[in-house]
């Protein structure tokens, strides 16, 4: 009687999870070897462990990197073949750098829809996990871009009421001008004693203007009227 299939799954125990992935690591990089060997194929492992320390393998006939080479290429390829399937003018006028660079628009195209977050169904949890880390280091540098702007404007004003505050204590400490004097009439002010007339001996007198006159009474002034009515 056959075994039953076993249902594979994570195993809970960290301890436990550590002893399987050294037992099975090496197995894992024997078996990518013989269907190199085998089979003639580039192959390459590349396996991270949970502390993340790498373990790879690549074919003895190649490097990692030349495979990694064409593996990019053969992406770029793919994103080539769907641009000109959806534009059949352009088949036969580009050229490797043309895909190539296509091939980096829609994946930068690709990258803003996830941040966004669209398109996250084809996204594994490492990616997810990288994509969070990512919008979270953007956050942190806009938070920092803020404060540094709020800051600065705050220095400014702050050097605006400086100089205001300086302006008002400049202007409060110069002293006021004085209050000119109320002008005055010189004529009422001034009044002459006129020798204009003569007494009763035939000498002159001396004529006072009267006490409370103003040049303002009847036009004229005190004396000519005094002067009219003595002689």
């Amino acid at each position: 009687m056959g075994r039953g299939k076993v249902k594979v799954r994570r195993i809970e125990n960290e301890v436990s999870r550590q002893v399987t992935f050294s037992k099975r690591r090496p197995g894992l990089l024997k078996k990518a070897h013989e269907i190199a060997v085998l089979c003639d194929v580039d192959v390459a492992a590349i396996v991270f462990s949970a502390k993340g320390n790498l373990f790879h393998y690549a074919s003895s006939h190649t490097t990692m990197e030349r495979i990694l080479e064409k593996y990019d290429r053969h992406e770029l390829l793919s994103e080539g073949n769907n641009v000109i399937e959806e534009f059949p003018e352009l088949e036969g006028s580009m050229s490797y750098d043309h895909i190539k660079l296509r091939g980096k628009i829609e994946a930068l195209k690709r990258s803003q829809r996830n941040l966004m977050g669209q398109e996250l169904d084809s996204l594994t949890l490492q990616d997810i996990q990288q994509l969070e880390d990512q919008i979270d280091t953007s956050l942190n540098n806009i938070r920092s871009r803020k404060e540094k702007l709020l800051m600065e404007k705050n220095t400014i004003l702050e050097k605006k009421i400086t100089e205001l505050e300086t302006l008002h204590t400049s202007i409060r400490a110069s002293p006021t001008e004085a209050a000119a004097p109320p002008a005055c009439n010189t004529a009422d002010a001034f009044v002459p004693n006129l020798n204009i007339c003569c007494g009763d001996s035939g000498e002159p007198e001396t004529v006072t203007a009267p006490l409370g006159w103003t040049s303002s009474n009847n036009g004229l002034p005190w004396w000519m009227l005094q002067s009219s009515s003595n002689c």
